[in-house]
């Protein structure tokens, strides 16, 4: 099968060293041209993925076409963010191509100012496109490694999730199939704000018991809003639920738990992004939460908390202590 891949950071080209190992030719295509020429001349994504040596079948191509035209599956690796843009090109390319490849998504997040899913930004822009997503418990250091992940691949088309499940499972790299693809999206991208959370905990100085307590409510919150977008309950219990979320707020793999560490400590947002280098993915996806649960009246008080410590309305410490002194409920 030939793969393409657009946008080599980590996780792309952790994607790309899996699928190569598979046999599968990789076409990888990074934006930048200075990377694209370190890639080639090196052997290794020096930046995103450092001390990887990448498999020979995995080729660099200076454009988007090269990656998009003539292959089975392209695979979306850009910041939430930048999906809309990223993805009018690609569909550009399709129309006049008339060729119709897998698009498999592995960005997490929600699209500010739109709230919309990913899944839905794709139909918007093209309407018959056939989309999946690739989410659950991964840090692309481990993953480019080949250490033991297992994820989950969702579509609305079951048949269309089995088949990718089928070509690209590894013996290192497990694949369930899923057709939860609303449950799948947003359990991948709200555990982002919780680890945010949870990192902002560790860096104040707090302890295991908080950082338990974040990851316990938190997913009571991530299931309330998933619940009433219509996903199922018992997704969030799952790979890309559960499973995600304590990969996520555990692991100093996680930027979004850094860059919480680095807030609890006293930096400001631009701070503790400019210190980690690459993006944070919850810091937009809290501003879309936190408005997309306001506008359907979902209560979620860990993700508002964040929302305001994010805009700079509250401390940290101010944070932990409204939690706190929350009205007395029943679990």
């Amino acid at each position: 099968m030939e793969i393409g891949i657009i946008g080599a950071g980590s996780w792309g080209t952790a994607l790309a060293q899996t699928f190569a190992c598979n046999n599968h030719d990789v076409y990888l295509y990074a934006r930048r041209k200075e990377q694209r020429d370190e890639i080639r001349c090196t052997g290794e994504n020096k930046k995103y993925l450092p001390g990887i040596t990448l498999i020979d079948n995995i080729h660099i191509v200076d454009d988007i076409k090269g990656a998009v035209l003539g292959r089975e599956i392209v695979l979306m690796a850009v910041p939430t963010q930048n999906f809309r843009t990223v993805y009018e090109e690609v569909s550009h390319i399709l129309d006049v191509s008339g060729y119709d490849p897998i698009i498999l998504n592995v960005a997490k997040g929600i699209e500010k100012g739109s709230h919309m899913l990913l899944s839905d930004v794709a139909w918007q822009i093209r309407k018959n496109t056939r989309y999946a997503v690739l989410s659950g418990p991964s840090h692309a250091e481990e993953v480019g490694r080949f250490k033991p992940t297992t994820v989950a691949v969702a579509s609305k088309n079951i048949e269309l999730a089995q088949y990718i499940q089928k070509h690209l499972i590894t013996t290192r790299f497990r694949i369930y199939a899923n057709d939860d693809l609303i449950g799948v999206q947003l359990g991948g991208a709200l555990k982002n704000i919780i680890a945010l959370g949870a990192g902002i905990s560790d860096g104040i100085g707090f302890g295991d018991n908080a950082r338990a307590a974040l990851m316990t409510r938190g997913l009571v919150e991530i299931t309330r809003l998933g619940v009433a977008m219509g996903a199922k309950p018992e997704t969030f219990s799952g790979l890309t639920g559960l499973g995600d979320l304590i990969v996520t707020c555990d692991s100093y793999h996680s930027r979004n738990r850094r860059c919480g560490i680095l807030l609890g400590k006293g930096k400001t947002v631009r701070e503790a992004t400019t210190e980690i280098g690459m993006v944070v993915e919850s810091l937009t996806t809290t501003q879309a939460a936190y408005e997309l649960a306001g506008s359907l009246n979902i209560e979620m008080p860990i993700t508002e908390a964040i929302y305001k410590i994010i805009e700079g309305e509250i401390k940290p410490v101010q944070a932990v202590d409204i939690l706190m002194g929350r009205d007395r409920k029943n679990e």
